[in-house]
């Protein structure tokens, strides 16, 4: 059977059949990996006044420049760990991949509980990062493994939403932990999420031709393009020959930096610009971070609307694209902004904007690259964007400390580099032309 990208799966169906919605319940089990995810990793930007108090006072004494380091050495563990993830996962597969890296990273985001010192901080943060960065290669090789090219940008954009979910749950858990109990216990609260996940994927998780409840018409529908797509195995090393792994970092690289910066500072901007302590601050971040959940998936559905347009799927993808990095640019004026809600205006087109870029990106993976391959360049790619994004944290810290808290210059380059990275996208791989493998 041969379903092409213009048809519709109810051409090739005989009347009346369902396709069925198995590969949507795996994306959900997708989105709720990558919330506990972003919970884990949101914790400690939300304690970051309370660790800055004296000991004395119940903190740490951390300092701007220290936290900066802290995030820089989660950044650099994420980044190397990406490597190592993405091909874990191209080799085991999803199903025992996905358990250990959920298994690592949770037991060293619940570590964070036993210690008290920056040094020792950054010691569980580098485990910390080393975990976490096997989400999002396990992710998106499931979601090739899952769901045919049409619909895989709308898929992205729904796991890839669980990561302002993580956010908002964040705030609205973590402080009244904090203030009930002790910071120590705020890093405990997701431990129990990460062991349900683990159970539920183990128990329902299967490769689509293994699974039990899925329909023949369903499956047939995921595999419509298997046969051009499946490719042979390549080496990373290899990878790195083509330009469409290079255009794929690259913009990782200058895109990913921003969206951890607004996931580790908005709540410090929030306290020195407007003086929101731990018991204020999570209605903003709230507010912040459903938008962006918001964007996630309108940015992963825009290129179908699109689609009927007229354009192209390359064209709708770019087109996407294209308006998130226009729609990110008004947040340069965020600082020299004196009312608290348009400053919560602007955040949360930024962030929105962002993620629909992200979805988007993402998926760009699987456009240029067979399904064999997709783990390990999205690996490169997250590990781009994580190498850049420890330089980033290191430079934010020395501005935040050099110029007493000022945001102005670090809200100006936000603005700017989407549009870099969408330039450098359409440099390196002008339509996202496939990367042709010797078989």
């Amino acid at each position: 059977m041969n379903i092409t990208s213009e048809q519709s799966p109810q051409e090739e169906l005989a009347p009346g059949a369902r396709i069925g919605k198995v590969r949507w319940t795996i994306c959900a089990m997708l989105f709720a990996a990558t919330s506990i995810n972003y919970m884990d990793r949101q914790v400690l930007s939300l304690l970051k006044p309370t660790l800055m108090h004296a000991p004395a006072l119940g903190g740490i004494g951390m300092t701007e420049v220290g936290y900066g380091y802290i995030m820089a050495a989660f950044q650099v563990s994420y980044a190397i760990g990406l490597l190592a993830a993405g091909r874990f996962v191209d080799k085991v597969g999803t199903r025992i991949g996905y358990m250990v890296i959920m298994a690592i990273w949770s037991l060293s985001a619940m570590g964070h509980a036993l210690v008290n010192s920056m040094f020792q901080f950054g010691i569980a943060r580098v485990c910390l990062g080393f975990g976490e960065s096997g989400n999002f290669p396990a992710a998106i090789k499931t979601v090739a493994e899952w769901f045919p090219q049409r619909e895989r940008s709308l898929a992205t954009g729904i796991f890839n939403s669980g990561a302002n979910m993580g956010a908002i749950l964040a705030p609205a858990i973590v402080p009244w932990v904090a203030l009930h109990y002790s910071w120590h216990a705020a890093f405990l609260v997701t431990g129990v999420f990460s062991a349900a996940w683990i159970a539920l994927w183990y128990s329902k998780y299967r490769k689509p031709q293994d699974h039990p409840t899925l329909t023949g018409a369903e499956l047939r529908f995921i595999y419509e393009e298997a046969a051009a797509q499946m490719g042979p195995s390549v080496p990373w090393m290899r990878l790195l020959g083509y330009r469409q792994t290079w255009a794929f970092a690259i913009g990782k690289g200058l895109t990913d930096p921003i969206w951890w910066f607004f996931l580790f500072w908005l709540p410090d901007f929030f306290s020195k610009k407007y003086g929101l302590d731990l018991k204020h601050v999570g209605l903003p971040l709230i507010v912040v971070y459903t938008a962006s959940s918001v964007g996630s998936i309108g940015g992963g559905w825009l290129p179908m609307p699109l689609r009927k347009l007229g354009l192209s799927a390359v064209g709708a993808r770019l087109t996407a694209m294209f308006i998130c990095a226009c729609a990110v640019t008004p947040i340069f004026i965020v600082n020299s902004l004196n009312s608290e809600w348009a400053t919560i205006g602007l955040l949360s087109l930024a962030t929105a904007a962002h993620q629909g870029w992200s979805a988007n990106i993402y998926t760009t993976a699987s456009d240029m690259f067979p399904k064999s391959a997709v783990g390990s360049v999205t690996g490169i790619g997250g590990m781009a964007g994580s190498a850049c994004g420890s330089l980033f944290a290191i430079f934010v810290g020395y501005v935040l400390q050099l110029t007493h808290s000022n945001y102005t210059v670090l809200f100006g380059i936000a603005a700017s580099a989407y549009l870099v990275a969408f330039a450098f996208l359409n440099l390196l791989a002008p339509g996202l032309r496939k990367a042709e493998f010797a078989a």
